[in-house]
């Protein structure tokens, strides 16, 4: 309970922080945030030497990621459609077909789901080969061994 709500804590002061990265960079915590904030965030709970450990992590950490998501928050894993290329890989575990909306894991850690209604005609495969392209105005197919035909899918992770 107690490592959850330091995590808890840390992730707050995180987010608080990387609001204002640009801020003075010497300052610690408590000098950049005001006394409301400060207790909102749980850090008056902290050990002198926790809130410095904190200050000295912030301090070495200050830059700031910015992931491209879509309106309804689903992450854009190729931002810059030029990038996109084919994907070869096997399905991980037993495939035995396609049955709308399933979602497939492949053994190059990618999650894909099929988005669309097509059922090829598929054999049971233990592990088959798979390759997913890039397809029309963003979209991607699958196909995998021994299936009759391609479905579409969508990168879940």
């Amino acid at each position: 309970m107690m490592i959850r709500l330091r995590y808890t804590l840390l992730s707050a002061a995180l987010a608080l922080c990387c609001l204002s990265a640009h801020a003075q960079q010497t300052d610690g915590l408590q000098q950049r945030m005001s006394a409301d904030e400060f207790k909102a965030a749980g850090l008056d709970k902290l050990s002198p030497q926790e809130l410095q450990n904190l200050d000295a992590w912030l301090s070495a950490h200050a830059k700031v990621t910015t992931r491209v998501v879509t309106p309804t928050g689903k992450p854009v894993f190729y931002p810059d459609q030029g990038k996109r290329a084919k994907i070869f890989a096997h399905v991980v575990g037993h495939f035995d077909g396609w049955t709308g909306g399933k979602t497939i894991k492949l053994d190059n850690g990618q999650t894909w789901k099929q988005v669309g209604d097509e059922t090829p005609s598929c054999m049971s495969a233990n592990n088959p080969s798979a390759k997913v392209k890039p397809s029309l105005m963003g979209n991607w197919l699958m196909f995998v061994d021994g299936c009759s035909d391609t479905v579409h899918v969508e990168r879940v992770n």
